[in-house]
C-alpha cells in the first residue's frame, strides 16, 4: 500500500478498533510509565520487539533477526527513536524497566558487535544496516503503525510476524483478536451514554463506577495504589522537567525552557496576578514535554506526545483549587480513565490515525472530565466538560518538525491543558445539559480523522513539517 492509498478508511483500521472496541479495557492500559518521546512509535515498537523475540526463541534457536518499519512508523520512526526502541526491545528490555541513561551503552555494544542478546539471552547476528528496514512510503492494511519482524533459525528456517503499535503504547499482533472473554465488568459501557445512564441507575460518579469495574482485575486497594504511583509519577516528571536544562536532543537544537519559566515565576514571590495560573500550568505541561522530548521517563497520559496536560491539570487542582484532596486527586485519574477509555474504544488514540486531534484532544478531554470531577461536578457535567475539550481539538493535525516530538507538540501539550482548566469550568456553571453530546463529538473526531489526508497523520509530510525549514 503505497502512500496515496493510505488516506485512512474504516476498513483500513477495522481490524485494531475492532479489538480495541470488544474487550474490557483497564486504567492500567490508559495509564502506563514508559520512556519518551513517542507511545506509539518508542513505546509500542519496543513492547514488540520484546513479543517477538520471546515468541522466537520459544520457537528455536535463532540465527539472526531482522525487521521492516512501514507507515508513520517509517516516515517519522528516526525522529520518534523507533530504531533504539525496537533494538533495546529486541534485547530483552521493557519500556517500564528500561533506564534511559543506560540505553546509549548498550545501543553502543550492540552496534559496536553486530549481535544483540535477543530477548536478553544468546547473541544473534543482528547488523542494524541491514537488518533494520524503514519502508518510507509503504503502508500496511491493518494499521499505519507497522512492524514485520523475521527470526532466522539455525536449521535454515525463517518465522515472521507483524504488529501493530495503535496507540498510546498498545501493541496487536496481526491476527489476533485480544479478546479477554473472561473477565465480567459490574458496569459495562460503550459510550457516555451508558455512563450517564449506568450513573443514574446506581447513584455512583463516573470515576467510582471505572474503579468498580477494576474490581474485574485486581482489589480497590491495588487500584488506588496504582493510581497513586501515577500520580507520583506525574508530578516527579513535572519537577525533574523544571530542573533540566540544554539542549533537546534531534538536531532542532530546541533548548529547554521549563526551569528559566520556574526561576522568572519564583522570583515573582506569592502574589497572584490573573496571569500566574495559566502561566503556572503551562510551565508544568511544558516541563512534562520537554522531559518526554528527551526520552526520559513519563507517563501515557493516553499518549506520550500529549503526557503534559493530565499532569498539569492534576497539579492545577492539588495547587489552586480551594480543597484538593488525594481522594480528590484519584478521582480525576479515575474519571479521565473512564473517558480515555471511550476513546480508545469508540475511535483511536493514534495520531497516525486520528491526527494530533487524537492525542492531545484526547488528553484534553480527559483532564477537562477528570478536573469536573475532583471539583465534586455531577456526571452530566463531566460529560459535558469532555465533550467541550474535543470540540475545540477537532481537525487538530499532527505535523512534527523533522519528525521530532518537538515542534509543536511541546507547547501544543500547554495549549491542552489551558483549554482543560477553561472547559471544566465552563461546564461547571451549567447544569450538564448541552446540545453536542460527548458520543457525537467522539464520533465527528473519529470521522474527521478518517477524512483528514494522510501528510497530516504524523508523517512530516505536509503542515509545519514541510514549511519551516529545520535549523
Amino acid at each position: 500500500m503505497t502512500l496515496e492509498q493510505a488516506v485512512t478508511s474504516t476498513a483500513t483500521m477495522s481490524a485494531a478498533r475492532k479489538a480495541m472496541a470488544e474487550r474490557p479495557i483497564s486504567v492500567t492500559e490508559v495509564f502506563t510509565i514508559g520512556i519518551g518521546p513517542s507511545s506509539s512509535h518508542t513505546v509500542g515498537p519496543m513492547r514488540a520487539a520484546l513479543a517477538f523475540a520471546e515468541a522466537a526463541v520459544k520457537r528455536g534457536k535463532v540465527r539472526a533477526v531482522a525487521c521492516d518499519v512501514y507507515g508513520s512508523l517509517a516516515l517519522t520512526g528516526r525522529g520518534h527513536a523507533t530504531d533504539t526502541a525496537i533494538i533495546l526491545g529486541l534485547a530483552g528490555n521493557t519500556p517500564e524497566s528500561l533506564d534511559p541513561d543506560a540505553a546509549p551503552a548498550m545501543l553502543a555494544q550492540i552496534r559496536g558487535e553486530d549481535k544483540l542478546p535477543l530477548a536478553g539471552g544468546r547473541k544473534v547476528t543482528f547488523r542494524e544496516a541491514d537488518h533494520l528496514r524503514f519502508r518510507m512510503g509503504e503502508f500496511l492494511p491493518g494499521h499505519p503503525n507497522a512492524v514485520r519482524f523475521e527470526a532466522h533459525y539455525e536449521g535454515g528456517e525463517t518465522w515472521m510476524a507483524t504488529y501493530f503499535s495503535i496507540g498510546g503504547g498498545a501493541i496487536l499482533r496481526e491476527g489476533e483478536t485480544a479478546q479477554r472473554v473472561n473477565i465480567r465488568l459490574p458496569h459495562p459501557f460503550e459510550s457516555a451514554a451508558d455512563l450517564l445512564r449506568l450513573g443514574e441507575a446506581t447513584g455512583l460518579s463516573i470515576g467510582d463506577m471505572l474503579l468498580e469495574n477494576e474490581l474485574a482485575w485486581r482489589s480497590r486497594e491495588e487500584t488506588e495504589s496504582f493510581l497513586d504511583s501515577v500520580r507520583a509519577a506525574m508530578l516527579g516528571c513535572i519537577e525533574r522537567g523544571c530542573q533540566s536544562v540544554g539542549v533537546l536532543p534531534g538536531g532542532l537544537k530546541v533548548k529547554r525552557r521549563a526551569s528559566d519559566i520556574q526561576r522568572s515565576l519564583t522570583a515573582r514571590g506569592p502574589r497572584i496576578d490573573p496571569s500566574a495560573v495559566f502561566e503556572w500550568v503551562s510551565l508544568w505541561a511544558l516541563a512534562v514535554n520537554e522531559e518526554n522530548a528527551a526520552g526520559s521517563r513519563v507517563v501515557t497520559a493516553p499518549t506520550n506526545g500529549a503526557a503534559g496536560v493530565l499532569p498539569a491539570v492534576l497539579k492545577y487542582y492539588e495547587v489552586f483549587t480551594s480543597a484538593p484532596t488525594p481522594a480528590g486527586s484519584r478521582l480525576l485519574l479515575a474519571t479521565a480513565s473512564a473517558i480515555g477509555i471511550l476513546y480508545k474504544k469508540r475511535a483511536s488514540i493514534s495520531a497516525a490515525e486520528m491526527g494530533c486531534q487524537g492525542e492531545v484532544g484526547v488528553a484534553c478531554s480527559m483532564a477537562a472530565g477528570g478536573l469536573v470531577a475532583a471539583l465534586g461536578g455531577s456526571n452530566r457535567q463531566i460529560e459535558n466538560a469532555a465533550e467541550i475539550g474535543m470540540e475545540h481539538n477537532l481537525g487538530l493535525t499532527c505535523d512534527p518538525i523533522g519528525g521530532l516530538v518537538q515542534i509543536p507538540c511541546i507547547e501544543r501539550n500547554t495549549m491542552g491543558a489551558i483549554k482543560a482548566i477553561n472547559a471544566a469550568y465552563l461546564a461547571l456553571h451549567g447544569d450538564g445539559q448541552h446540545v453536542v453530546s460527548l458520543d457525537a463529538v467522539i464520533e465527528t473526531m473519529r470521522q474527521t480523522g478518517e477524512d483528514m489526508r494522510s501528510q497530516y497523520k504524523e508523517t512530516s509530510l505536509g503542515g509545519l513539517a514541510v514549511n519551516v525549514v529545520e535549523c
